[in-house]
């Protein structure tokens, strides 16, 4: 029986469900894959926090439905940490929110503010979910490309006057999945500029700014004068502290916004678990703790495979950013069969560009979530096949 809705119909496969079908099929027949596709940490989760949420699971109290928009505690977390890292400011009870990771809020949004046929501006390469969650809501996403010879930043000034005036909301994120580019102050300010002459909402997906190398602090979209006005920011402990599975984000920023997305909420979902909120707090009052040695591993591997892959003479650059590495493939391949090259012979599974998008091409990425050693063998393998 078939009767999926137009919604669903009118979707392209999820890329990272598809490639894991594949790797599933391959593990199956005993191949000794070496996965660099999801931006899934191998790394545990610090063993402080499974220790607090060990002894939050306890807690009769946390047994019963949680607040729909957080516990009061978590979202003053949230305030809290902002406040110290960024020196932006947050009322926790109307500009903060928790989420079920930021995927679901970034998804969300969409219900509260597009309406059908209403426009929503997405970069591409990007980030599946953006595109998509538009076609459940009925938008027209209108893609803004990301070219290395514009530092992976949409040009905002290329964006048609008439489809500027008639957007709803724009995508930013930064640092960026899967180029691994960052964003400057500056061009913060000209998206504020641009929101503001639009009337459209900003919604800056930001997870990876705790995910920085060589002491470049990232960051958020919030620090710009005039941000609060116009857009939210959608964090997540997933990667700032290997907690993929905890399924715990927030958005943060304008209060309208915020009372929106929640409004959407209420009537789709009873909140996060109390217990993991309790550790999301210790997790963010330790961060300055928690995070640095996190860092440290991911800019070594950056630093030992970046390397390996110049001496192989591929075109890669090292990112400031992210655990992601953008590579242009080999002159005269495409993405799609670079990457199926690579794992047909060398049993490493990429991603190709083409899954963010077809701006992707030309392009793979490979996540750091592998040991040092893995990575070093994946660079092996391909140079056997030079």
């Amino acid at each position: 029986m078939n009767n999926y809705s137009k919604r669903i119909q009118q979707l392209p496969p999820y890329p990272f469900a598809e490639l894991d079908k594949k790797k599933k099929a391959l593990q199956a027949q005993g191949k000794d894959l070496i996965d660099l596709s999801i931006g899934d940490p191998d790394i545990p989760t610090p063993r402080p926090i499974v220790e607090c949420m060990q002894q939050a699971v306890a807690k009769a109290e946390h047994h019963r439905y949680p607040p729909y928009a957080g516990t009061v505690k978590f979202r003053e977390g949230v305030a809290r940490w902002y406040m110290k890292r960024f020196g932006v400011q947050l009322d926790p009870q109307h500009e903060v929110l928790a989420l079920i990771g930021s995927k679901e809020g970034i998804a969300n949004a969409h219900y509260a503010f597009v309406d059908p046929g209403d426009i929503v501006l997405v970069p591409t390469p990007g980030y599946p979910v953006y595109t998509n969650a538009t076609k459940f809501a009925l938008g027209l996403p209108y893609l803004m490309p990301l070219h290395k010879s514009h530092h992976f930043l949409p040009d905002l000034n290329l964006i048609p006057e008439n489809i500027a005036h008639k957007a709803k909301m724009m995508h930013l994120n930064y640092p960026n999945n899967p180029t691994g580019a960052v964003a400057d102050p500056g061009f913060f300010q000209q998206a504020v500029s641009f929101a503001k002459q639009s009337n459209v909402i900003v919604c800056h997906d930001a997870p990876y700014t705790e995910l920085y190398f060589d002491g470049h602090k990232q960051p958020s979209f919030l620090q710009t004068p005039g941000a609060k006005e116009v857009g939210v920011e959608f964090h997540s402990l997933s990667k700032t502290f290997n907690m993929t599975g905890w399924r715990l984000g927030f958005a943060v920023g304008n209060a309208d916004i915020i009372r929106g997305l929640a409004t959407i909420k209420m009537n789709i979902d009873s909140g996060q678990f109390t217990a993991v909120q309790e550790a999301g707090i210790f997790a963010l009052d330790h961060e300055e703790e928690l995070t640095p040695t996190i860092r440290h591993t991911y800019q070594d591997r950056r630093d030992v495979f970046v390397e390996a892959l110049k001496k192989l003479g591929f075109k890669i650059d090292a990112p400031k950013a992210t655990f992601y590495l953008w590579m242009e493939v080999p002159a005269g391949q495409t993405s799609a069969t670079f990457a199926t090259h690579l794992l047909d012979h060398c049993e490493i599974v990429a991603t190709p560009g083409t899954a963010f998008g077809d701006a992707g091409e030309g392009f793979i990425r490979f996540s750091l979530t592998a040991p040092k050693e893995r990575l070093l063998e994946a660079a092996e393998r391909i140079k056997k096949l030079q």
